[in-house]
């Protein structure tokens, strides 16, 4: 392998000198009248000719493609400003094939050798490494594209020849009198990139109107819905980069899960790694937790606490109230005081007695929503005695601090992704933030794939999306008919309200572009069988599968026993918690509510129906919790693309409480 690769060096290198000899002396011939520089430059974007890549010279700025994206390169001297403006040509022209504006990248070359940095948008380069560097870049376009979008270009933009190195000028030189020539880097460009698997489609391409939605002009608060599979996460980031790129302030990326982040962050970094430093990932919770220990907010989270606090208020005001006719387990008048009652902010019984409680499906009269009142003030009051907080505090706090600040926060944009998942208060702390500014603030998410309990409208929030600025998504990009025909009949008969308050059928038209997805349905008498046939299906994937495989469990006792099944069988695992984007050859281990936001090649779902089975539902309350498990079993189904693997056991035993 070794010897292999010093016997290409050697080859690459005698290439790249008789490359270089000729590219000089055409350059000479084509920019007679030019300086030393911009002969030195064109010299080194002609070399990358000879390895897949276009160029169309102009007056002052030369465009390249290749296998790395669409470039911009200043060679002529000119300034900032006539590249920003070369650079939008050239963005409005690729628009119309779907290609996302964080390919199409503006470089300005300056003379000598210089540190790769930036100046705003621009990337700025020593006129020395520009080659090396747009060699080194990751793979987004294949062949293909390289040659239909220069040829578009050609087309579009008649002040800009295409030029091609013509090997037939090779000169007998084979020194390098201008000591520019970086033999050795553009090596091991080369040299890396033959290594390099190319990134993900969808890092470059998107469809024309998913493109619009990114480079759109809004004028206040907006909105992006569709079903699952539709690319709203993947427009969400595109329009960070973007937003990135044309603003001088940072940019806020929040969504609820604290795993999300991470994940985001490291497809924006490969994605658009010019800009990636300008935008904060956070966790809706975290971010706010930090916002207000800079603020010197005393902070006290603590769960444990919270939740010793709620058993004893439950204890003296709840088991013995006439809550347990309606619901005689703690859990759900818990969530009650979460999601309906902090979750919403309010602080006066009145209040709460006329709230439409959206999603919570047990109607409560006055009297009784007067005995979740009490149970909440006792909660509070032991909470306080305590003197720590409980997570809705966090936003409350936060949402106080940016309101008496009337802002103030460094952002020039917020974008939400899953923003079913948050409670309205924090709807209103994000929207706080930037209010109702141009471009300020983009909501994303579906209310189809709610994991949580409880609801809001958006007016509710004193968000107002007016005409053009809220866009559906309607084109499933992920998964296959059979795959969403078996995810939709989970849910084809709950009926949902979004957060823009439209009743939807709980079965949705979409086209479909993938067609290769399977569902393969495995049933076995006895837990035992189950487990073997999962085992020998994980094993039985190809080579290096397992880095796009996800084994997702409804609860944390399923998680706990598969993976140590997955151990005892030496097949490696991820867990969800730590997982950041980059690939890893192992199966990922997470619950369902752990991979919103996420997609995988290959999904299994261990006794996906064992919840369901385990009773028919009676009460509005048990009915409503059947519900939100159908939610995030979709959830869980729509994130596989290639393979859904569900496993049931047929004789199973009574369910684990």
């Amino acid at each position: 392998m070794g010897a292999g690769l010093s016997q290409e060096a050697r080859r690459q290198e005698r290439l790249l000198r008789e490359q270089w000899d000729a590219a000089r002396r055409q350059a000479r011939e084509r920019r007679g009248a030019a300086g030393d520089g911009e002969r030195r430059v064109l010299a080194q974007l002609l070399v990358l000719t000879a390895r897949g890549w276009r160029l169309l010279v102009g007056r002052g700025d030369a465009v390249l493609v290749g296998p790395g994206g669409v470039f911009v390169v200043g060679v002529g001297g000119g300034g900032a400003a006539g590249l920003l403006a070369a650079t939008k040509v050239a963005e409005s022209a690729v628009a119309s094939l779907g290609m996302s504006p964080v390919a199409v990248q503006p470089v300005m070359v300056q003379a000598g050798q210089g540190p790769d940095g930036g100046h705003g948008r621009i990337r700025v380069l020593g006129e020395q490494e520009v080659g090396r560097v747009l060699l080194a870049q990751p793979r987004r376009l294949r062949a293909e594209s390289v040659r239909a979008i220069a040829d578009h270009l050609e087309r579009v933009l008649p002040d800009r020849e295409g030029v091609v190195l013509e090997l037939g000028t090779v000169s007998s030189s084979h020194g390098d009198p201008d000591g520019l020539f970086d033999v050795d880097g553009l090596r091991e460009a080369a040299l890396e990139g033959a290594r390099r698997a190319p990134i993900e489609q969808w890092m470059t391409f998107l469809h024309p109107d998913q493109v619009a939605l990114v480079r759109r002009n809004w004028s206040g608060p907006a909105r992006i819905s569709g079903p699952a599979g539709t690319g709203k996460t993947v427009v969400a980031l595109h329009r960070a980069a973007h937003l990135a790129r044309r603003t001088t302030g940072r940019i806020l990326y929040v969504t609820f899960a604290n795993n999300l982040p991470r994940v985001q962050s490291t497809f924006l970094r490969t994605m658009a790694p010019a800009v990636a430093d300008r935008v904060d990932f956070r966790s809706l919770h975290s971010w706010a937790q930090e916002f207000l220990q800079e603020r010197g907010v005393p902070v006290r989270l603590n769960g444990d606490k919270s939740e010793t606090a709620f058993s004893l208020a439950w204890k003296d005001h709840g088991r013995e109230s006439r809550l347990v006719q309606i619901d005689p387990g703690p859990a759900y008048w818990r969530e009650e005081i979460d999601y309906v009652i902090k979750g919403r902010g309010l602080t006066r019984f009145e209040d709460y007695a006329a709230v439409l409680r959206k999603r919570r499906k047990a109607g409560l009269h006055r009297t009784q929503r007067q005995s979740v009142w009490e149970l909440y003030e006792e909660y509070e009051a032991r909470r306080r005695e305590r003197g720590v907080h409980d997570f809705n505090d966090v936003l409350s706090l936060a949402l106080a601090e940016v309101s008496e600040e009337g802002g103030g926060t460094p952002y020039a944009a917020v974008i939400v992704d899953e923003v079913q998942d948050l409670t309205l208060v924090g709807v209103r702390l994000l929207h706080a933030l930037v209010g109702n500014a141009p471009n300020g603030l983009l909501l994303v998410g579906d209310g189809q794939q709610s994991v949580y309990p409880g609801g809001f409208r958006l007016t509710d929030a004193g968000i107002d999306i007016r005409g053009d600025r809220g866009q559906m998504l309607r084109t499933n990009y992920r998964n296959s008919r059979q795959i969403l025909d078996a995810a939709l009949a989970v849910v084809a008969d709950d009926a949902f309200e979004d957060i823009d308050g439209e009743p939807t059928p709980g079965r949705r038209d979409v086209d479909l572009t993938y067609h290769d997805g399977n569902v393969v349905r495995v049933a076995e008498p006895t837990a035992e069988a189950h487990d073997r046939e999962l085992v020998g299906a994980l094993q039985a994937l190809p080579d290096g599968a397992l880095a796009g495989t996800a084994l997702l469990c409804p609860s944390q006792w399923a998680l706990g026993h598969y993976q140590r099944l997955l151990g005892r069988a030496g097949i490696p695992v991820c867990r969800l918690e730590q997982y950041d984007g980059n690939p890893v050859d192992a199966v990922k281990l997470g619950t369902y509510r752990r991979a919103k936001g996420l997609e995988f090649k290959n999904v299994f779902l261990p006794r996906y129906d064992a919840e369901s089975a385990a009773g028919t539902p009676g009460t509005d309350t048990a009915r409503e919790r059947a519900e939100l498990r159908r939610s995030r079993l979709f959830v869980a189904m729509t994130r596989a693309r290639d393979l859904l693997w569900l496993g049931s056991v047929t004789d199973p035993p009574a369910p684990r409480r």
